[in-house]
């Protein structure tokens, strides 16, 4: 991977599309616009040696899965071509058209992990990146909020499951991006040291993690 020298006029347009298709959507439990998260997302791409197209689908990335499902990703291709919609795809864990009827949390996220062995090289750096991100609100909303935090997210998972995922993702990608030089690398040190400081700060107050896991992971 190689940064692009400039960023051409796709990218902004990426930005506007990613700005009207999730101008109503909030970063969870928040006030703040969840474009937030996708222009910090593309940064990091960017940051770790990510081309145009890598940042493109950063800032698109939830946009299938949120908006539209299939049908999106396939307008997607058209206005931003092949490369860039294959790491939408990669990098969604669900592309019904209704995001209301998504699988159980349990089995898209158990999924989304098998996929991470197979997913193409170029969606790597995007998924690392937008878990990176999340990873970092969550601790830092953690540390402000304390246990109301958990209450943001789906009730299957709770403060057990989402470490769990976290804890596996850090795992998985760091396998994926050890080959793609030492920018991929810093980025995968990084996520690791944020889920670390997450499984202290949940631990000092809940314990045993991987016993909670064990006891609410269905199946």
């Amino acid at each position: 991977m190689t940064n692009s020298p400039l960023l051409t006029d796709r990218y902004s347009a990426a930005i506007e599309r990613a700005r009207m298709l999730h101008a109503d959507d909030l970063r969870k439990g928040t006030a703040i616009p969840y474009l937030s998260h996708l222009l910090s997302v593309s940064a990091l791409v960017l940051e770790h040696g990510g081309t145009e197209d890598q940042a493109i689908a950063a800032l698109l990335h939830d946009a299938a899965e949120d908006h539209g499902g299939q049908a999106m990703l396939d307008e997607l291709r058209v206005e931003f071509g092949d490369v860039v919609a294959d790491i939408v795809a990669a990098c969604s864990d669900s592309l019904v058209e209704d995001p209301t009827i998504k699988a159980p949390w349990w089995d898209r996220k158990r999924t989304y992990l098998a996929h991470v062995a197979q997913m193409p090289q170029a969606a790597v750096l995007v998924s690392a990146a937008d878990k990176l991100h999340n990873a970092r609100a969550i601790l830092a909303d953690y540390r402000r909020h304390g246990e109301a935090l958990w209450d943001r997210f789906n009730p299957a998972a709770g403060w057990a499951g989402v470490w769990w995922y976290y804890s596996a993702l850090a795992r998985e990608l760091g396998e994926r991006l050890q080959p793609l030089g030492p920018e991929a690398q810093a980025l995968a040190d990084e996520l690791r040291r944020t889920v670390a400081a997450l499984h202290d700060e949940v631990t000092a107050v809940h314990g045993d993690l991987h016993r909670a896991v064990a006891t609410l992971e269905p199946g």
